[in-house]
């Protein structure tokens, strides 16, 4: 290939009075070559046709089936061309290769880029000083963060002003109503101020269905009434206009991955040592936004003289199974109230039983349905009276605090009938519930790993002695021997 030097080093040659087959032959060339460059008067970089990514080195071979393909392109925009090379294939036999899939995928892309139909457009929004604010819950079970050794299953409600991004959050456990109401009014009071709107995304516990003519739920606009907020929505299936909230999200959970690496632990003895650790990474972030949230913060509006209850109320009947049934989940109450009709809040994480005008059970609330939490100080007393229930009861697995109640349990039954098994075992949950559960545990912890009798009388002496079991974590393992490996190995045929 005849390159831009040597042609200048043939002019040159030329113009120093040279002949044509000397210059052609310092500058490299042949003599014809040389002629037709002296005629042409141009560089070869200027004649030599420019390549760009679609040129094409070798023939088409959808040329003749692509008039029969693109009306499909045309009527159904998001058909893939991997699916209409499959079909291709399937209507012309040994036509076309697997090996022909990216050229088909290129022509496709090419066709789309210049004759297809005109595709979404994103417009970058201006925002402003005080006036918008988004939302939204995250998972977070994927940072592995686990409190006491056990995995912490949460979310996060997330809250962010979309112009000086300052953001908040509150831990939560489900996409209720509840947990956005706690979540909105705790970012509020942490900002100090109210802005003018507030997006979320069409949230179940936020948002009607499309066929409902208010556009909101009652409990979520009164809620936005109360703090004199405009509420917004996203269209459906358009996560790009939550944007800011999205994007925080993303940073939020990375800039909590770091710090959870930083810490050099994922685990956390409480909570509430979690919580903490959240908010002093929240403040940590929003100090860098100081400036813009100054000039936002005044733009704000004054928050009410109060909060809302950041809860559901319920009226129910107490059941004769001393139960009561919230949101699709069983809970017992005290068996004194049966028959009566109490009032139920419920919150993010618990419930709270009122029965005239006093708050008498706090229960904490259950995520999902057809789930029950039955507390058996609130039945042991009539369950004693009616141990042949016991059996047979549907939520028997609750009448079990811990694994040791239920290994007192097995060990009696393995002892003795069902019916002498089930008064044996209610007898020291009825101990359990009239004195200490913990204490309790540890007798029958003693009692096991002492390989005595369980029995009540033997878990009650042994609470009145106040005989401890060794502490868990005094464990002796014995050193392994390896020994045995070796003649094992030493002993082995080699087969070839």
């Amino acid at each position: 290939m005849i390159t831009d030097y040597q042609v200048r080093k043939l002019k040159e040659f030329l113009s120093q009075g040279k002949t044509l087959e000397v210059s052609a032959a310092r500058s490299g060339m042949d003599e014809k070559t040389a002629r037709k460059y002296r005629k042409l008067d141009q560089l070869p970089s200027e004649i030599r046709a420019a390549h760009h990514r679609h040129w094409r080195t070798r023939s088409d071979p959808f040329k003749e089936v692509w008039e029969e393909v693109k009306p499909f392109f045309e009527l159904n925009d998001g058909l893939e061309a991997k699916t209409l090379f499959e079909y291709l294939q399937r209507k012309y036999p040994g036509q076309f290769s697997d090996g022909q899939l990216r050229t088909f995928q290129r022509r496709v892309k090419n066709w789309r880029a210049v004759e297809g139909p005109a595709r979404e457009v994103y417009f970058p929004q201006r925002h402003h000083p005080g006036k918008l604010s988004q939302s939204d819950f995250t998972h977070m079970t994927d940072l592995g963060v686990t409190i006491a050794g056990v995995p912490f299953k949460h979310l996060v409600y997330h809250f962010v002003l979309t112009w000086s991004n300052w953001e908040c959050c509150k831990i939560c456990f489900s996409e209720s109503f509840e947990s956005l109401s706690e979540g909105l009014q705790h970012s509020l009071w942490q900002l100090g101020g109210v802005p003018r709107e507030h997006q979320t995304d069409r949230l179940s516990a936020a948002v009607n269905k499309p066929a409902s003519p208010e556009e909101f739920t009652r409990r979520y606009q009164g809620l936005l009434d109360h703090y004199k907020l405009i509420g917004r929505r996203t269209n459906p299936a358009s996560p790009n206009e939550n944007g800011d909230i999205e994007q925080r999200h993303y940073r939020f959970k990375k800039a909590v991955d770091q710090a959870l690496m930083l810490r050099g632990s994922r685990d956390f003895n409480s909570h509430q040592e979690y919580e903490n650790f959240l908010d002093d990474l929240l403040s940590q972030l929003n100090k860098g936004r100081q400036a813009r949230f100054a000039e936002e913060r005044k733009q704000l509006k004054p928050l009410p003289a109060k909060r809302l209850e950041a809860c559901s109320c319920f009226d129910v009947r107490v059941g004769p199974g001393s139960t009561i049934r919230i949101k699709h989940n069983v809970y017992s109450v005290h068996s004194r109230l049966i028959k009566e009709r109490v009032t139920v809040r419920l919150y993010a994480d618990k419930l709270q039983v009122w029965y005239g005008q006093k708050c008498v059970e706090t229960i904490p609330r259950l995520h999902g349905s057809k789930k029950h939490y039955i507390q058996y100080r609130h039945i042991i007393d009539w369950l004693i009276r009616k141990p042949g229930a016991f059996e047979n009861y549907r939520y028997r697995s609750d009448l079990f605090p811990t694994s040791r109640f239920r290994m007192a349990y097995d060990e009696l039954s393995s002892h003795h009938a069902p019916a002498k098994a089930a008064r044996e075992y209610l007898r020291i949950l009825k101990l359990a519930a009239r004195e200490n559960e913990a204490g309790v545990d540890n007798s029958l912890r003693y009692l096991l790993e002492h390989e005595q009798q369980i029995s009540a009388d033997a878990v009650e002496a042994s609470l009145d002695s106040g005989k401890k079991p060794e502490k868990v974590t005094d464990v002796a393992i014995q050193k392994v021997c390896l020994d045995g490996y070796d003649q094992l190995l030493g002993n082995m045929e080699v087969v070839a």
